[in-house]
């Protein structure tokens, strides 16, 4: 096959698809994977899709589900700034939920010393804080996405109305002023629904690429939040309206953020050599 056309049999794949990895897309082409590291440089390079370690993903599409393994490798210094903040709201002795996102796995790293009773859906969390003895660790089984590496359905849901919180921390996929907190898949939106009704304070976490667009389905509005955690600082049209429905907004100060990207840049630069 010419290199020019498993280009673009591998930019449909993925903008239909949403994300690939490197070893799936090598083996439905026959090819080695560094002649796929190639071609995904030579895409990210024309704008139609952003590399991972091990893969690529696309952002567009209100139904966009990114698998766990690729959102995993990305964005690490914006999740651990938010995580650094969300351990500051945590105290010992705390029943905190964290749902399936990568987001809360960084807030699970950060806090793996404390004391607490956790409750989750995620498998990977899990797995990170077995042998936490400071732990009290509850996962709610039910059915389990190997996309998501999560627990998800009626049975999920039913577990966690066994249980109230005194803080939960969720993602999502997008929140726009407008529209709310809205996610890509149902069942996982219906998890987050879930907690925030047995949850004493709640908490939304999101990295600043999810801000001001629209997916799928709608999680909840900002007033049944607390506050909504980033890491960048956000504009004053977002304090306004946020303040509006009793949110707050706790976002990372300038310096900080500049920081942060200016290691980003420099992270890519040596990616793409």
């Amino acid at each position: 096959m010419l290199s020019v056309t498993r280009k673009q049999k591998i930019k449909d794949f993925i903008l239909e698809r949403k994300s690939a990895t490197v070893t799936e897309l090598a083996h439905m082409f026959s090819v080695t994977d560094e002649t796929i590291r190639r071609d995904l440089r030579s895409l990210e390079a024309e704008g139609v899709l952003m590399r991972s370690y091990g893969g690529a993903f696309v952002q567009t599409g209100v139904e966009n589900l990114i698998d766990y393994s690729i959102r995993s490798t990305v964005y690490l210094d914006e999740k651990a700034i938010i995580a650094e903040k969300c351990k500051s709201i945590i105290q010992n002795g705390d029943v905190i939920f964290l749902d399936n996102s990568t987001t809360t796995y960084a807030i699970a790293k950060a806090v793996q010393d404390m004391r607490l009773t956790l409750i989750t859906n995620s498998l990977a969390i899990i797995n990170l804080l077995s042998k936490k003895d400071n732990m009290r660790l509850i996962c709610t089984g039910g059915f389990f996405s190997p996309k998501e590496l999560a627990f998800y359905g009626s049975k999920a849901q039913k577990a966690l109305h066994e249980y109230y919180v005194d803080k939960s921390f969720f993602s999502c996929r997008t929140l726009s002023i407008e529209q709310g907190v809205t996610d890509s898949n149902d069942d996982l939106a219906q998890i987050r629904k879930t907690i925030i009704q047995r949850s004493k304070e709640c908490y939304l976490v999101a990295d600043y690429t999810k801000f001001d667009e629209t997916s799928f389905i709608t999680i909840c509005g900002y007033d049944c939040l607390n506050a909504v955690i980033t890491d960048r600082p956000l504009s004053q049209e977002w304090h306004t309206s946020l303040q509006k429905y009793g949110c707050s907004v706790y976002d990372a100060v300038p310096e900080k953020a500049a920081k942060t990207a200016e290691t980003n840049k420099k992270r890519e630069s040596k990616k793409k050599k």
